[in-house]
């Protein structure tokens, strides 16, 4: 009788274990169910959205305000559609900018949103004009080495005057 209440100790032990495991996969992968009510709909347009993922945070002032809801080609204008799927607490000026930022020097990708003084707010389906592209860092080193081998040769320094 002992054997087994010890068996299903360590077995529910074990259990409580996997279910804990899961709970923080799902909320270190942004895959958790959890939502935080009503959204509405917002889109922006970039040149270049690096690694943007959907379900990337949208955030203003460090503050989780929205997720990326998709990501499309816009074959008219050759460009990342990108669709965001904003929190209802949170509205935003007209003249708000979003640009792409990245949590640390190498981690995830997410949207950072900068608030105008526009007096009149985004409304559902409207689109973010002013945007800002991510930065890529093989594109920053890419440029700086070519920028290298295109710059002219000093001469030597320290020859003899005539």
């Amino acid at each position: 009788m002992q054997a087994r209440n010890l068996n299903l100790a360590v077995g529910a032990f074990v259990l409580l274990g996997i279910l804990a495991l899961l709970f923080m996969a799902l909320q270190v992968s942004n895959l958790s169910t959890g939502s935080s009510g009503s959204t509405y709909e917002l889109k922006a347009s970039f040149d270049n959205i690096g690694g943007l993922k959907p379900r990337a945070a949208v955030r203003s002032a460090g503050v989780l305000v929205g997720r990326v809801r998709q990501i499309q080609f816009d074959d008219q204008q050759y460009q990342a559609l990108v669709i965001l799927d904003m929190d209802a607490r949170y509205q935003f000026p007209k003249d708000t900018s979003a640009k792409i930022l990245t949590s640390g020097l190498l981690g995830d990708n997410y949207i950072g949103l900068e608030p105008g003084g526009d007096l009149e707010m985004l409304k559902a389906a409207d689109r973010i004009r002013m945007t800002q592209s991510a930065v890529v860092l093989e594109n920053l080193i890419s440029q700086f080495l070519y920028n290298k081998a295109t710059e002219p040769s000093s001469p030597p320094s320290g020859g003899a005057r005539k």
